[in-house]
């Protein structure tokens, strides 16, 4: 059994330089007088970054020509350097690797479907909750990412939507926090990064809370806490098995929160905000795919969470060397079939960029 630390924190390595998306409006404010200029270039830098979704000063030809190196150097350093981009799909989906200013790798993937685009980014380098068959648990946690390190992966998304990355221009309507990293390990500065996301421009992106959602393994405390934020994103719930003694060796936090206790603070964020919670299930050959285990999942989630729970299978995309691997077709037919059967609804998800290393963490060992 993989034991967890008791501490989540990062590492403590060298924090990123401080950026005009880590600022709140009186911060920008105070932040632009202590550079002598009048406070309204605070929402003008907000339109720029926010609604013309760019980070490069020396594209804000309102600004006075004397005052943009000191903007660029105190509000807009280079957060993030792109080290390779590469598409599969058709060219509808595409994965990033960007380096940050101390070194670590990172990874967002910007994915394009008929009805949405949807960004799934990164809230830590790394991650520590050590779950075996994840590429990101087995490299351990390098550090928590900062706010604007979060919020810049959505702006950069948006931007290369906007002028045609994935074919025609298009506009990112959906952000999923499932890349690298435990979102609720790094809560403030995750529930920050929400707020920008989602907030009207010019003091965000205004992208919709329904189309925002936040992934968890199951840390009950922070679910119970998120749930009291007023946010309204939709939770999903890492919960791979509804058994404590194969959860245990799965997801080692289980052995601080156990399946009842990780369902009960989701069912509390459900009657809290009125949002269905998404179950979320890797199906692994052999491990958790057994019919016994989909028939223990649909009852669990019937009496705590009922119709207010949406299972959402994920084929295993297998790393290199694992010994981990999907299961087969038939398997996960009657995984699904039997979940219904309790009355609980279970979709598979379309799997995007197998042959790109698209599973989390995959990328980034590759090149580390």
């Amino acid at each position: 059994m993989t034991s967890l630390p008791l501490v989540f924190d990062a590492p403590k390595r060298g924090l990123p330089p401080k950026h005009f998306a880590d600022m709140d409006e009186a911060g920008a404010v105070a932040a632009v007088a202590d550079l002598g200029l009048p406070k309204f270039r605070a929402n003008q830098l907000a339109k720029h970054y926010y609604a013309r979704l760019t980070g490069d000063v020396a594209e804000m030809t309102d600004l006075p020509a004397g005052k943009r190196e000191d903007v660029a150097r105190s509000l807009f350093p280079t957060l993030m350097t792109p080290v390779r981009n590469i598409a599969c799909d058709d060219g509808s989906t595409q994965k990033t690797l960007w380096r940050l200013h101390d070194g670590t790798l990172l990874e967002s993937v910007l994915m394009r479907y008929t009805d949405r685009n949807t960004l799934c980014i990164s809230s830590q380098a790394g991650c520590g909750m050590a779950c075996p068959f994840c590429a990101t648990g087995q490299g351990g946690l390098d550090r928590n990412l900062s706010t604007a390190e979060i919020v810049d992966q959505v702006r950069a998304a948006a931007r290369s939507l906007r002028d045609g990355a994935l074919g025609e221009p298009g506009r990112l309507s959906n952000v999923v926090f499932m890349g690298m990293g435990e979102p609720l390990a790094n809560y403030k500065r995750v529930v920050d990064a929400v707020r920008k996301i989602t907030s009207p421009s010019p003091a965000g992106f205004g992208i919709s809370a329904r189309s925002v959602t936040v992934s968890t393994v199951g840390l009950a405390p922070a679910i119970r806490r998120l749930a009291d934020e007023g946010l309204s994103v939709t939770l999903a719930v890492s919960l791979h098995t509804p058994d404590d003694e194969l959860r245990d060796t799965l997801v080692p936090v289980n052995n601080r929160w156990s399946v009842a206790e990780v369902l009960d603070a989701a069912r509390y964020y459900a009657d809290q905000t009125g949002r269905r919670v998404s179950i979320e299930y890797a199906l692994i050959r052999d491990v958790n795919d057994h019919p016994w285990r989909a028939d223990l999942l649909g009852q669990k989630l019937r009496r705590t969470l009922g119709s207010l729970a949406h299972v959402n299978l994920i084929p295993l995309n297998p790393t290199p060397g694992s010994k981990w691997d999907a299961s087969p077709k038939p398997a996960q037919d009657e995984f699904v079939r039997r979940v219904r059967e309790q009355g609980i609804s279970c979709t598979v998800r379309d799997t995007r960029g197998q042959e790109i290393a698209a599973a989390c963490g995959q990328l980034a060992a590759e090149e580390g």
